[in-house]
């Protein structure tokens, strides 16, 4: 059995009683995080205690995705010395972010730094039953910054990340059991931007031919159950709102 578990759901920042975005996702026995946003590790450690996963993928600079690393970059630091180092997959920017949040810690004692430079393939688990094949697309954002799609031996996962519309998503979410897209922005009628309405991310869900469409990245504030039912008109699955603490199976 596949599971997502929303650590975080906000975008920008967090709305009270929640944090940015971040997800543990696990097929077989391999755990991954996605994101680690303004709050997340403190959820993170419910599920993973001294922050023990399998990999942690970044998909970009910005503080509401990776602020968070820093925390798990503590915890692995001081509670996790002399155990092996957690693989760390982001673009070359989130490492000085890290670097300037937590100068004392070398990024390179917790974490095995893969840097994602475009797009990029790996193999995540030790065990041939719990491998995941992870693959990382650039997508449209103000920073460099990736899409990810994880398919494991049970269940495919695409994320988004931050992007604005792409025909990247279509490939991003082919035929995933749970697409997770963000949906900051509003209103429908504005012009393009690097970001998503909640109708976009339906329409590239639509595209990708996924199963479910799990909406995320709220700008704080956004009537999350009006943007469910605006994805709802453009995808026919079934269509969810992130909220902290929330786990699906697939």
């Amino acid at each position: 059995m596949g599971e997502v578990t929303v650590l975080g759901s906000s975008g920008a920042w967090p709305e009270a009683g929640r944090a940015c975005s971040g997800f543990l996702f696990r097929d077989g026995g391999t755990r991954i995080v996605l994101d680690l946003g303004y709050g997340t590790v403190s959820r993170l450690l419910e599920h993973c205690p001294d922050g023990a996963v399998d990999a942690v993928v970044i998909t970009h600079e910005h503080p509401d995705h990776c602020a968070d690393l820093s925390a798990l970059a503590r915890v692995r630091h001081y509670r996790a010395a002399g155990e092996p180092r957690v693989p760390l997959y982001c673009p070359p920017g989130v490492l000085d972010v890290l670097t300037a949040a937590e100068p004392t810690i070398d990024p390179s004692a917790v974490f095995d730094v893969c840097p994602l430079d475009g797009r990029a393939t790996w193999r995540i688990g030790e065990r041939i039953a719990d491998r995941i094949d992870a693959l990382a697309v650039p997508v449209p954002h103000h920073v460099p910054a990736v899409g990810v799609r994880l398919h494991g031996p049970i269940a495919t996962v695409a994320y988004t990340g931050d992007t604005g519309p792409s025909d990247v998503l279509t490939e991003l979410g082919a035929g995933a059991d749970l697409f997770v897209a963000e949906a900051t922005l509003t209103d429908p009628e504005a012009p393009p931007a690097r970001l998503l309405t909640a109708e976009q991310a339906a329409g590239a869900a639509r595209a990708a031919g996924a199963s479910r469409l799990l909406l995320t990245h709220f700008w704080p504030g956004a009537d999350r159950a009006d943007a469910v039912r605006r994805a709802r008109a453009v995808f026919g699955g079934p269509v969810l709102a992130a909220h902290e603490g929330l786990v699906l199976t697939v």
